[in-house]
């Protein structure tokens, strides 16, 4: 049974059990269930079970009032599908009768009349145009704020008697505008901790199991800015970054269809069990790169990457994307591999500094951009180790080394770095406009 067939009860050292059922919160999160106010954000370290507590409250509203409608969020419908959505069908309603999946609507149905909107900001039309009781933004940094101030305008619908957008995050940079929104008492503050997750702390023995050792070990593994983020709950800003001119407001964008008659690049950094990372760069007449697909992903060979990238390069109408060159780390063997399978590589410039600079260059012109799901496929062992999945996330943590010295970043986080700068120094030597093809 659910908690949308009981009243929320705070807890008792009593009746509490890991695995009681039905769903019980504990800790900062029966508070997600106590509160009305207009604006909640819930803000803690990973696997506390934020998401996990909003999701069961959507539930019990929908279940609640006949005719509610809610919306579930978050940057890209995409990124939904293996989040919330996962949790939402084989935790909360896995056993429930009375909840429909509407493909063609984007919607779960309930059998009282009651909406959940399935959407994501990149297609926001149709999710704008219409009200809701409760909104819940996962993953609310991802948003701009404006995004987020345009969401709240659409609580409004006025069955449920109180109108509620609820959001939830791991903590991101200190200068975060969701940080400086509940700083600033625009929203309300739930903060999460792992003693709130009951599969990690024993609220009867007040011990941590067997999983929560676990766990909490793999995030203290963890080092630098993930560290103070996932494991201790901060909002803290990286120190030392190299790119300090990366801006996810400017240079990451929503997807866009390629034009045919851009040209294109592949940049390959090799890699077992570290990531083997392949980008695509598209480049319009002014030259500006946009990574618009990626491969980020540890423990397969090269020939299976390479049987990968050439199916990739497919397109839906049979033909084949020209890739005007494969700009590859300098590993022989790997590049012999490579051929093998009908991938011709160029070497790439390795002048680090030179690089470096170049870069940094384009992301103060506005010259280079990250496409929003470039992503193929995620590495699961990646993501639970809680390790960069794929470029995006090593710009905050490609940094100088501590002591202060700018000659040389640190060696880690820089896989898809490596590819990065591999593909700028390609470009700027073979661009349009000053290079070879001017």
């Amino acid at each position: 049974m659910s908690v949308a067939n009981l009243n929320v009860k705070r807890p008792s050292i009593a009746d509490a059990s890991p695995f009681s059922k039905p769903y019980q919160p504990f800790g900062a999160l029966v508070d997600i269930f106590y509160s009305h106010d207009d604006e909640i954000i819930v803000d803690g370290p990973a696997g506390t079970g934020k998401s996990r507590a909003i999701l069961e409250k959507m539930h019990l509203i929908a279940s609640k009032y006949d005719g509610a409608r809610l919306l579930m969020v978050r940057k890209t419908r995409e990124s939904l599908t293996q989040s919330a959505m996962v949790t939402f069908e084989t935790k909360v309603i896995p056993s429930s009768n009375n909840v429909v999946w509407r493909t063609t609507e984007q919607e779960y149905r309930y059998a009282n009349g009651s909406k959940i909107v399935v959407g994501g900001m990149d297609k926001s039309s149709k999710i704008m145009s219409t009200d809701y009781d409760f909104i819940y933004p996962q993953e609310v940094t991802e948003l701009a704020e404006g995004e987020y101030e345009d969401l709240t305008t659409r609580c409004r619908n006025g069955i449920v008697p109180y109108q509620q957008i609820l959001s939830d995050c791991n903590p991101g940079p200190a200068t975060s505008w969701v940080k400086r929104r509940f700083d600033e008492g625009k929203a309300k503050r739930i903060q999460s901790t792992h003693k709130d997750n009951p599969s990690l702390w024993d609220y009867i023995t007040h011990d941590w199991t067997p999983a929560g050792v676990s766990y909490l070990r793999k995030l203290n593994n963890l080092t630098g800015v993930r560290l103070k983020r996932l494991a201790k709950g901060e909002w803290v800003s990286a120190e030392g970054v190299v790119y300090t001119d990366w801006s996810s407001d400017v240079h990451l964008v929503d997807r866009f269809e390629i034009p045919k008659e851009w040209r294109r690049i592949c940049t390959i950094d090799f890699g077992f069990t570290n990531p083997f990372v392949c980008q695509w760069w598209a480049l319009n007449q002014d030259d500006d790169m946009f990574l618009y697909r990626e491969i980020y992903m540890t423990r397969r060979t090269v020939k299976s990457h390479a049987q990968q990238i050439n199916e990739l390069n497919k397109r839906p109408d049979g033909e084949t994307d020209y890739i005007e060159a494969y700009v590859c780390d300098h590993d022989a063997e790997d590049r012999a591999t490579l051929e093998e399978m009908g991938i011709w590589p160029t070497p790439a410039d390795k002048a680090i500094s030179v690089g470096l600079e170049k870069v940094t260059n384009r992301l103060k012109d506005k010259k280079l951009f990250v496409l929003r799901d470039s992503l193929v496929e995620p590495d699961q062992a990646l993501v639970d180790a809680y390790k960069p999945i794929q470029t995006l996330d090593e710009f905050d943590m490609y940094v100088w080394p501590d002591r202060g010295t700018k000659e040389m970043p640190v060696a880690a986080n820089n896989h898809g770095m490596d590819g990065m700068r591999y593909g700028v120094m390609y470009v700027d030597t073979y661009s349009h406009n000053g290079g070879i093809f001017a």
